[in-house]
């Protein structure tokens, strides 16, 4: 009875509640975008290039997004915050693109992967030396470990050029720089307006692409449901999942929690592909719950 009440009285507590969604709202996003890769490896293999995907990926969830807004009588963004926006998505959604994928030829998917989510680390110092926010020693020992956690499940090799190594940190800065700008604007747009923008600036991006180098879309109904999930599950889901729970956690958190992505994509590999899960991936794995365990229980971060 005793432990049932004090779970009665956080489930109370309107601040923990609202941590508790936020966290959940990031583990289905690190859900949808750590489905991405797999979905992504079933397209290349029916002959869908990286631009056309990407272009199908953001403009199909950019529509079934304004249509939703529509159908609920929402606000488009306005002025400063809409422009905000679309620098999100012409930029810097697509120069994280750009940098990581360019990467890959200068480096191993191990080492990309790796140099990728150094950006909970560099998000988590940003917020802090930008807003003056205090960080606990428990919160930074979370976020060190979800690295090391990340590290070894991702595994493989981890070789790569120097080029390799600067394009793989410059994805890393620019999705950073991406979280705390969206931190900012999207309590003044809202989830579903924030991530529509951002998907139709994407997407234009992309269309651009695919007018200068022609199109590879999907020539196969396997090809147009991975395609369809894609933009379905791994971007309207995860998209909007991750900027409704950023607004509860702040980016500092909602970043450290996204580590459970390449979690979720070696497990999914596993089932869905065959590919082996070795010992140190299980560690790593178990090591990125317990950062998770522990972030989902402290107290917000102190202004």
């Amino acid at each position: 009875m005793p432990r049932l009440a004090a779970g009665a009285l956080v489930m109370a507590d309107p601040a923990a509640r609202r941590r508790l969604v936020g966290c959940a709202c990031i583990v289905a996003s690190a859900a949808g975008f750590g489905a991405m890769p797999i979905l992504g490896k079933l397209a290349y293999a029916e002959g869908v290039d990286l631009p056309s995907m990407l272009f199908l990926r953001f403009a199909l969830a950019g529509v079934l997004m304004a249509v939703l807004m529509h159908l609920r009588g929402m606000r488009w963004p306005r002025g400063r915050t809409l422009l905000l926006l679309v620098a999100m998505g012409s930029v810097g959604y697509v120069g994280q693109s750009f940098c990581y994928f360019a990467a890959l030829q200068h480096a191993t998917a191990g080492l990309t992967a790796l140099l990728l989510y150094l950006y909970p680390a560099i998000v988590t110092v940003l917020a802090a030396l930008l807003a003056r926010r205090r960080l606990s020693l428990l919160r930074l020992l979370a976020v060190a470990a979800a690295l090391l956690g990340t590290g070894l499940a991702i595994g493989g090799s981890l070789a790569g050029s120097p080029l390799g190594i600067v394009l793989g940190v410059a994805a890393a800065l620019i999705y950073s720089i991406y979280i705390l700008v969206g931190e900012r604007v999207t309590p003044l747009a809202g989830a579903m307006p924030s991530a529509t923008v951002i998907m139709l600036a994407a997407a234009a991006v992309f269309g651009l692409m695919v007018c200068w180098q022609g199109p590879a879309f999907p020539a196969s109904p396997v090809a147009w449901a991975a395609v369809g999930g894609i933009a379905l599950l791994s971007t309207v889901v995860a998209m909007i999942t991750f900027f409704a729970g950023m607004e509860r956690l702040g980016a500092a958190d909602a970043a450290t929690l996204s580590t459970l992505e390449p979690l979720v994509t070696v497990v999914l590999a596993a089932v869905f592909l065959g590919e082996q899960i070795g010992g140190w991936q299980l560690a790593g794995g178990a090591i990125i719950l317990a950062a998770v365990i522990v972030l989902a229980r402290s107290q917000p971060v102190a202004q």
